[in-house]
């Protein structure tokens, strides 16, 4: 989330105020849809196979409809741009991704 909050402050000081603005919309609710991954895991944990089925199908429309809302206010709105707004989206992933690599990285040059 800090990322996203740096770069959008960045964008908006260079005056790409819907970037920057975009990039923080997608990022705020890339971050809840990982909270609610994160508070979902245990409920689909303790059931029984249909009703863990029925919970994981239910968090998960609800997670796309959540994640599909800054998407809409985005094609709506002009103060969002929407290629920075899907790019908030992913950025959660981007840099879990980044740090993955960067540890990986780090660790074969400990090991060389």
């Amino acid at each position: 989330m800090l990322v996203a909050i740096v770069a959008g402050f960045i964008f908006i000081m260079a005056g790409h105020r819907p970037i920057g603005k975009g990039l923080v919309l997608g990022a705020i609710f890339s971050v809840i849809n990982f909270i609610l991954i994160g508070q979902s895991l245990p409920m689909r944990l303790s059931h029984s196979k249909r009703k863990t089925f029925v919970l994981s199908l239910g968090t998960i429309v609800f997670r796309f409809a959540l994640l599909a809302l800054p998407l809409i206010l985005a094609m709506k709105y002009r103060q969002f741009n929407l290629p920075a707004t899907i790019g908030g989206i992913f950025m959660i992933q981007v840099v879990i991704l980044a740090d993955y690599l960067v540890n990986l990285i780090a660790s074969r040059e400990r090991h060389v």
